[in-house]
This record gives structure tokens, sequence and C-alpha cells, in this order.
């Protein structure tokens, strides 16, 4: 007879059993080194096993799906991560200095830190992923509706005492959301080369132009609309293989046909030292027009091909 997993709880004697949180440790993480090894492994037999079948159309579906996972895992210890840290919040407002107070505060403490340890252990993991999908497709990967931080490579937290963590978890925030560095916009449309080499060309002309632009601003931070059928995949994977943060200004498709002009207001109000401008729409015009009156240097690209029409009499980048 079928019985439920409840109506089987109830049948055992479990007095004086409690379940409490799962055992602490901050070393209990795989290493880099490990976690590499093994998602490469991973990564090529499953390709290995599709290809040359039905289910090679579908490989950058599962690639993109494969990355993900690791993605929603660091997420999901992100949330517990905030939780723990408004619980160390209220403890350090409500601090009464008793033994079992600051009792309390050292565990809510380190279970917050454990939290942060797991979450950047996921995103370590993701990035692992993410290279190999970079590798595998020639673009860089990004999650459907929110954001790709790596906390890891900004801030790494040892905290011991609340006060310290709530500053710190503050800071991480921030540097997160908005790396350090000179905003520079790229902007362009989508594209369609009537041939192989002609793509291939205009690809090369995005990524000569933006190794130039590094030249001039080591700590450049690329700005760009995000869009995955444009030009702006082929910018966001360069700046993934060089290392280079990214801001991205999706649209905001309640704006209707403002969708493009409000982006461009909210790329220019970063006060970028370049925007690098390919061939697009009217709207892209606009963000040309409006940054030359910001006197924003622009870098024209808007030629056949991604080619400069002329020489540059601004001072960009030629």
């Amino acid at each position: 007879m079928h019985t439920s997993f409840a109506d089987q709880l109830s049948g055992l004697d479990l007095s004086g059993f409690s379940i409490g949180p799962a055992p602490l440790s901050m070393t209990d993480f795989p290493s880099n080194e490990a976690a590499s090894q093994t998602l490469e492994a991973v990564w090529s037999d499953v390709f290995a096993m599709v290809t040359g079948t039905a289910l090679e159309a579908d490989a950058e579906d599962l690639g993109w799906a494969f990355v993900n996972i690791f993605h929603r895992a660091a997420e999901r210890k992100s949330g517990a991560l905030d939780r723990a840290t408004d619980e160390v919040r209220a403890l350090v407002a409500s601090g009464d200095g008793s033994e079992v107070h600051t009792h309390d505060l050292e565990n809510q403490v380190e279970r917050a830190q454990c939290a942060e340890q797991a979450m950047l252990a996921f995103e370590g993991m993701r990035e692992i992923a993410a290279a190999l999908y970079l590798n595998e497709f020639g673009s860089s990967w990004k999650p459907v509706s929110s954001s790709r931080f790596n906390h890891g490579a900004s801030f790494t937290s040892a905290l011991v005492q609340g006060r310290d963590f709530l500053r710190a978890r503050a800071e991480a925030k921030r540097r997160a959301a908005m790396p350090e560095g000179m905003p520079v916009v790229f902007a362009g449309g989508r594209m369609k080369p009537g041939t192989e080499a002609e793509g291939l060309t205009f690809a090369n002309n995005i990524w000569a132009t933006l190794d130039k632009v590094r030249d001039r601003v080591p700590d450049m931070v690329l700005v760009h609309g995000g869009d995955t059928k444009g030009v702006d995949r082929l910018a966001s994977s360069w700046a993934e293989r060089h290392k280079v943060p990214q801001v991205v200004f999706a649209l905001d498709l309640r704006l209707g046909s403002r969708a493009g002009f409000h982006r461009n207001e909210r790329m220019l109000s970063l006060d970028p030292r370049y925007v690098v401008a390919f061939p697009g729409n009217g709207v892209l015009e606009r963000l040309v027009i409006d940054a030359k009156a910001r006197r924003v240097t622009v870098v024209d690209r808007r030629g056949p091909l991604g080619t400069c029409p002329k020489a540059p009499a601004n001072g960009g980048p030629g």
C-alpha cells in the first residue's frame, strides 16, 4: 500500500531529534584545478556525443544550458548570502553585549561567509564553463535576464566581525554593479555580409578597432546593448577574450519606439571616453550626434564592412 513520506515520518520516534543548519566549512570546496579538469572532460564528452547527430543543431542551446546550471546555483547562494547579511544587520542593531547574542552573531557571520564562499565557487565554475562556451561557439555567454557578476575577480571575503562584513558586502555590490575603469560605448546594428569572407573582414575590423581603443584606454569598460544577433555579440566576445569588463544596457521594451533613444541617454550618462560606432539605424545616428554634442570622441566605423569612412578629425583612434 502506498504511503506518503509524511505518513512514514509520523510512524518514527523522532523525540530529541532536530534538523539544524548544514555543517559549516570554509575549506571543503573543489579546487579550481579540479573544477576545470572535470568540466572540460564533461564538456568534451557531451559535445562528442551530439556531434554528427540530429542534436548537433541544438548544440549551442545545450552549451548555454550547461553554463546556466552554475549561474543559477551562484544566484541561489547570492540570495542566501543576502538573507544571512540581513540577519547580521539585525543582530548588530540589537546587540546587547551578552554572551548569547555574541554567539548568535558569530554563527550568523559564519553562515554568511560560508554562503559567500559557495557563491564564489559556483561563479568560478560558471566562468570555466563560459570559457568553454566561448571557445566552442565563438561568442560570450550571457544569462537571459540577470547580470553575470564575478565577485571573486574583485572581492574575496575572509571576515569575522559583523560590522566589517556588512561594509565589505556593500563595497562588493558596488564594485560588481559598476566595474571600475573608463567607459567606452560600442554601438552597431545587425549586419548580413554577403559572403563568409566579408563576414570575417567585418569581424576583424571590429576587433582591430577595439584593440586600438584599448591601447588608448587600458582600463576600459565596454558598454553596449547586448544584442546577441548583432555586432554587440562580436564586441562582447572580444571583451571576454581580453578580460575587459562589460556593462550591458538592454532595451526597455515598455518604452516602445523610445526604447533605443532612452538607452542612448543612459549610456552617454556614464561620460564615456569614446563612442565606437559601426553601421546601424537611425537610433545609432542619434547616438553619434548626441555624443558629439557632449564633446565625446566618436570612433566612426560606419563605412562599408565597418571601415572608417574618412580619417578621424577629432583625435580618436585611426
